[in-house]
C-alpha cells in the first residue's frame, strides 16, 4: 500500500473548537497504521501554509505522541508538505511511561527506532514521571487531547 505520507510529512490537525494545530510524522513503516507524531501549536484559525512552519525544530513541540493514521489515510488531517530538509536524527524516539495505578509502580517504556509500535525494551521508572503516556491515540483522541492542550490559545494572526 502506497502511504500518502512518509517521515517528515507536516499535517494539519482540525481541533474540536474549529481551529487547526500542525503535526509532522517522526516514524513509521511501510505499513503505516502507528506512527509517532511531534505536535505544534499555537492553535490558528487556518491551514498554515509550509513556509510558516518549516523552521519549527522538535523542541518547539507542545507533545509527542503514537497516534494512528487513519484520519491522514482518509484525509481529514491535511496533509501540508513532505519536509524538504528533514533529518531523521533531529527527531528522536522518545521514551514513554507505562504506570500501575494499583502498584504504584511505572515503566519507562522504549520503541523501535525503525517501528513506532514495537517495543524494544523497558525498564523502571519513578511513578511520577513526566514522560508521556504510553498509549496509542485514536484520531479522535488525538484531536480532543490537543484541543484540550491548545484551546485557550488561538493565534489570530
Amino acid at each position: 500500500m502506497n502511504l500518502p505520507y512518509n517521515e517528515g510529512t507536516w499535517f494539519s490537525v482540525p481541533l474540536r473548537n474549529g481551529s487547526f494545530t500542525i503535526g509532522v510524522v517522526a516514524r513509521t513503516t511501510n505499513e503505516g497504521k502507528v506512527i509517532l507524531c511531534y505536535f505544534f501549536g499555537p492553535a490558528r484559525p487556518y491551514i498554515p501554509k509550509y513556509d510558516e512552519i518549516k523552521s519549527l525544530k522538535p523542541s518547539n513541540a507542545i507533545c509527542v505522541v503514537r497516534v494512528g493514521d487513519l484520519s491522514l489515510l482518509k484525509g481529514e488531517w491535511p496533509i501540508i508538505s513532505h519536509s524538504t530538509s528533514w533529518k531523521r536524527s533531529d527527531w528522536v524516539m522518545p521514551p514513554f511511561v507505562r504506570r500501575d495505578d494499583l502498584s504504584h509502580k511505572a515503566w519507562r517504556v522504549c520503541y523501535s527506532d525503525i517501528n513506532p509500535n514495537l517495543i524494544d525494551h523497558e525498564e523502571s521508572e519513578p511513578y511520577e514521571s513526566t514522560l508521556e503516556r504510553d498509549a496509542v491515540l485514536g484520531a479522535g483522541a488525538a484531536e480532543l487531547v490537543l484541543t484540550k492542550l491548545l484551546a485557550p490559545k488561538i493565534e489570530m494572526s
